[in-house]
């Protein structure tokens, strides 16, 4: 059976009278065309073309095939320009750098949804420790993460910025300092998430320039329980002020670092002159949504339980 290649190949051939033309025409070597062309050829079991004054002109077999390859190209170039046209068939597949993030998604689906009946979001949850990886590795359409180097490869829309804060006991000894360094994390028990320690800001950012490690690591899984541990007194997290539940009884923050550890949120997709229409909106609901500011949280200051 003959693929789309060969019917692409026998028609550029037809046109321009050469497979040097015709490599010129379809950006593939002549050694590649012609490999192909005997592909066809042994596949059929006849002759497509003839050789006559350094000019290939097609045979018998070759005409009829010919008009059989015309046509198939075109209903796949008016396939592919329908689709081109209506993107809300496509699929959406999404992850983010945080299970919490996927709360940020419930409002802005329903209008998504109503503008895009035919689309179909999908959650790549198996992505989210590692999205960017996935995205570039054409799992993924769209990662919702933090700081994220710039690279060719790579489209970002920033979305807002937030600050990673120190998560203590409201009784703690740090509880009465306005920040923490990295050397007063050393005797602390410190909580993360369940994620190598390398794509752990606190880590990355504030213990290894130090060249510190804290006296005991343990993860956990999700934000509630990391939250929850911290306020029975097990041990203290680094978070965003907006992961914090609005009742903070228990719970005291401080800036990590005196400057603070600042991070980017962004939507980012792979780098393409055709983003499709869907994928384009959903952005844009990302970014009206965030437009003053960051996810809702209580706005406390620094310090204030």
């Amino acid at each position: 059976m003959l693929e789309l290649r060969h019917f692409k190949l026998i028609a550029a051939v037809a046109d321009t009278g050469s497979l040097a033309a015709a490599s010129r025409q379809l950006h593939l070597t002549s050694s590649a065309l012609s490999h192909q062309l005997r592909d066809a050829e042994e596949r059929l079991g006849v002759k497509l073309f003839q050789r006559r004054q350094r000019r290939l002109l097609l045979t018998g077999a070759g005409e009829n095939l010919l008009h059989s390859a015309r046509r198939v190209l075109s209903e796949v170039a008016q396939a592919e320009a329908l689709c081109r046209a209506h993107p809300q068939d496509d699929l959406l597949r999404l992850s983010t750098g945080c299970y919490t993030v996927y709360g940020w998604l419930p409002p802005i689906l329903g209008q998504w949804q109503a503008e895009y009946p035919r689309a179909e979001l999908r959650i790549v949850l198996e992505a989210t420790r590692q999205p960017v990886d996935a995205l570039l590795n054409g799992g993924l359409d769209l990662a919702l993460t933090t700081d994220v180097p710039r690279q060719a490869r790579l489209a970002q829309t920033a979305l807002f910025e937030d600050e990673l804060l120190l998560v203590v006991p409201a009784g703690h000894a740090l509880a009465r300092r306005g920040h923490v360094t990295a050397e007063e994390l050393v005797s602390e028990h410190l909580l993360t998430y369940a994620a190598p320690r390398e794509q752990l800001d606190v880590f990355t950012r504030v213990l290894w320039p130090a060249n510190v490690e804290p006296r005991r690591v343990s993860p956990v899984p999700l934000t509630e329980a990391l939250i929850e541990l911290v306020r029975g007194g097990v041990g203290v997290t680094a978070l965003p002020g907006w992961m914090l539940p609005a009742q903070r009884q228990g719970l005291h923050t401080l800036r990590l670092t005196p400057r603070g550890i600042r991070r980017r949120w962004s939507a980012v997709t792979r780098t393409s002159r055709q983003r499709p229409a869907s994928l384009t909106r959903f952005i844009q609901l990302l970014r009206e949504r965030f437009a003053s500011g960051g996810p809702k949280a209580p706005q406390l200051p620094v310090g204030i339980v």
